[in-house]
């Protein structure tokens, strides 16, 4: 169902998307479906017509606006040295801040704020599932990240507008973790990538006001079989049109496949996507100096991820892609 257009906001006759933080795949996927179903999409963004660095912009263009998607952040594929751990947190947590004060100041709100949070935000699972209205929350850097970043979203009084977090589980699309998974399998290295001992470091120690866990790096013994949560894009893109439009979904939400997979299984459905007859397996001591070339972090690919979506499930959303192989045949196929 499309909102009702609003009459403010320079006297648009469409109702107003605001979409910030759209430079990934993500955003463009989104955008499109707006415009499809009759809304006038703008942006915020770094190189967008409203920046960061312009609050009265941002107040103008949020003021009367139907709805609000924030996906801004700098991205976690890097090296996690003190520049970019702060930057990650930074980027996260400034540009929610940005955008909430600018929705608690207009005289006419969005009725729908949501933003990008992540699936990372839950423990090392191998022992049960998280759902995102029992999960349990983890320790340690990216953790840390998450949590600082949905304080920040859900700080303060916003009577008129319904705030949802989008803990989103890894992505399968067009975007940079598919292709590096893909390209890995092409050229032969599509085994289990199987988690271990390493030399101590405290990359993934802890970050922000309070920061949690030990500062150190900490190896489990998951085989290659730590859990895969994840979800295809096109499911993303409906989830959130499925949320704008069921108004009692509010706090978070995960977006995430019902049938999260392991890491085994995953590289094993890549390789017969891309047609490799083998594909060698990596473990830590392996992965970590390749990481670091690769300018990247083993905890991408090593933490065990296990989430399922509990909320979306139990409001009746119907997945368009539930099972991994056809998600990965689907996308291999584009």
């Amino acid at each position: 169902m499309t909102p009702e257009p609003t009459a403010t906001n320079l006297g648009a006759a469409q109702p107003i998307a605001v979409i910030a933080g759209a430079s990934g795949f993500v955003g463009p996927a989104i955008a499109d479906a707006f415009r499809e179903d009759g809304y006038d999409v703008r942006f915020i963004g770094r190189s967008a017509a409203v920046t960061w660095d312009d609050a009265a912009a941002i107040a103008q263009l949020i003021d009367g606006s139907a709805i609000v998607i924030n996906l801004a952040g700098k991205s976690v594929n890097c090296r996690y040295n003190d520049k970019n751990r702060n930057e990650i947190l930074r980027s996260r947590v400034e540009t929610t801040r940005a955008l909430r004060e600018a929705i608690a100041a207009a005289s006419a709100p969005p009725a729908i704020w949501m933003n990008a949070s992540t699936a990372t935000i839950y423990r090392h699972s191998t022992d049960r599932p998280n759902s995102d209205d029992n999960g349990e929350l983890g320790k340690g850097f990216s953790v840390d990240v998450a949590r600082n970043w949905e304080n920040e979203f859900f700080e303060g009084d916003l009577p008129h507008t319904r705030r949802v977090a989008l803990r989103m589980a890894i992505v399968l699309g067009d975007g940079p973790a598919t292709n590096l998974l893909l390209r890995l399998a092409r050229i032969g290295l599509g085994g289990p990538q199987i988690d271990g001992w390493w030399f101590g470091h405290n990359r993934y120690r802890g970050i922000g006001p309070t920061p949690t866990g030990s500062g150190r790096a900490e190896g489990h013994k998951t085989g290659g079989r730590q859990k895969f949560s994840w979800i295809h894009l096109d499911d993303v893109v409906s989830a959130i049109r499925f949320i704008r439009d069921a108004d009692t979904i509010a706090g978070p939400v995960n977006l995430a496949s019902p049938n999260p997979s392991d890491n085994r299984t995953l590289m094993g459905i890549l390789r017969k996507a891309v047609g490799a007859p083998f594909g060698l397996p990596a473990w830590r001591w392996m992965l970590e100096p390749a990481m670091g070339v690769l300018r990247t972090e083993p905890e991408l690919i090593l933490k065990s991820r296990w989430v399922v979506p509990g909320t979306l499930t139990e409001a009746g959303f119907t997945f368009e892609h539930p099972d991994l192989a056809d998600a990965v045949a689907d996308i291999s196929g584009r």
